[in-house]
């Protein structure tokens, strides 16, 4: 093994498809135009294995740097952010919780700046709202009920 990064990324990646296989095997897939519940997680999952096999491979093949050690702050502040976002959703709305998410989150890089996790925090905000709730009519609150008085 000549990149130890991309070996353990190809092995997560083909583990969370796998998984992902084996959970919805026993829905109905359905067909591209009338899609059943197993389709886009069978999509996904097939596209999450084969990319897992391109990193596997790469692995053989390209020099790259060892696995950096484990810090327990990056895995408290980007779970923790996800954990805060899923509280907050229906409560704040996505106008709140989704940039709460992106700046605690972007905390745990070393890499951390304001500015640009601001800038990330409104784009994908904006985003979200448009593709999500705009476009697919998904059911979440751009403002939620803490602030509707």
């Amino acid at each position: 093994m000549r990149n130890p990064k991309d070996f353990w990324t190809g092995i997560i990646y083909v583990a969370f498809g796998l998984t992902a296989v084996i959970i919805a095997r026993d829905y109905g897939m359905g067909t591209a135009r009338k899609m059943g519940p197993a389709y886009f997680p069978g999509v996904l999952s097939v596209l999450l294995i084969v990319i897992g096999i391109i990193a596997l491979v790469r692995s053989f093949l390209r020099p790259g740097s060892p696995v950096g050690t484990f810090t327990i702050r990056g895995l408290v502040l980007v779970a923790g952010s996800t954990a805060l976002f899923g509280l907050m959703a229906k409560g704040a709305g996505l106008i709140i919780a989704l940039p709460v998410l992106v700046i605690v989150s972007s905390y745990a890089s070393r890499d951390f700046s304001w500015k640009y996790s601001l800038a990330l925090a409104a784009g994908l905000t904006a985003f979200c709202i448009l593709i999500f709730v705009k476009g697919l009519g998904i059911p979440l609150p751009v403002l939620g009920s803490w602030f509707s008085g």
